[in-house]
């Protein structure tokens, strides 16, 4: 199921799917005679990836979206968790450890790490699977964070975890009643959020690695079409296909039981 529904989702990505629409488009050019309803398709792809890397567009659909939970403050509540949602990370000896994890991990990890200092008592949850290396991301984002120098023997890792809803309900099985700092991207928040609290959570949102911004001044970079827009298109694509799969899970699925999970602490050599 898992892998079925990230396929899903990538096919329904802004940038594969106007492809798709704009290749078969070509095809109806090139091998039909149906030009008149190919050179549309390939008018509609250009004009969706224009409009999909348009600072104006972008920031205006995204930004609502990270702004709805406010960056994290220290408070008089005691924290005793301070989790670090998964993203995604590579396997290279040749690199440094920070440059193996994605932009949008080293983010999230850089901010658990900031409140994890600021209350020293607390433990890290990583969290993340293999994606296929012979390394978790978990144990990825703890080699980064023992790296910063973060107390190995303050952090556990969920290393089994696929997406936020696994990650969710681990969480439950460990965290129980104690007070819980939730660290993911801003844009994942309300998303992270639904599911933390349909495991029986209420964790305190911690968003990070925003990424749309209102005032940029120099019109050369707000009216330009950029890959950095079209991410920011991207994110608010994937958090809205990511609300409608939570939708659809709750009429196919029902909590039963929360799954086993075996924490681990870290032995990172």
């Amino acid at each position: 199921m898992f892998e079925i529904k990230k396929l899903i989702s990538t096919l329904l990505m802004p940038l594969p799917a106007l492809l798709i629409i704009g290749f078969l488009g070509l095809f109806l050019c090139w091998f039909t005679n149906r030009r008149g309803a190919g050179t549309f398709l390939v008018f509609l792809s250009l004009a969706g990836i224009a409009l999909a890397s348009f600072q104006p567009l972008t920031s205006s659909l995204l930004l609502p979206q990270e702004r709805k939970y406010s960056g994290f403050l220290p408070t008089d509540t005691p924290v005793d968790f301070v989790m670090v949602l998964g993203h995604s990370h590579v396997v290279d000896d040749s690199i440094p450890p920070t440059s193996e994890l994605s932009r949008t991990a080293l983010m999230r990890l850089a901010e658990g790490i900031r409140i994890h200092r600021m209350y020293p008592n607390s433990e890290m949850i990583l969290s993340g699977y293999d994606g296929g290396y012979e390394v978790s991301h978990a144990r990825a984002l703890a080699r980064v964070a023992i790296a910063l120098g973060v107390n190995k023997n303050k952090i556990m890792l969920l290393e089994t975890a696929k997406d936020t809803w696994e990650e969710a309900m681990q969480a439950a099985s460990v965290v129980g009643d104690s007070n819980l700092v939730l660290v993911t991207s801003a844009n994942h928040m309300e998303r992270a959020m639904y599911d933390f609290r349909s495991a029986g959570l209420n964790p305190i949102p911690a968003p990070t690695n925003f990424l749309a911004q209102k005032e940029i001044k120099q019109p050369w970079i707000k009216y330009s079409p950029r890959a950095q827009y079209l991410e920011q298109f991207e994110k608010y694509w994937h958090e809205k296909l990511g609300q409608l799969w939570q939708r659809l899970r709750n009429y196919i699925t029902t909590i039963e039981e929360t799954p086993e999970t075996i924490p681990t602490k870290v032995s990172v050599n």
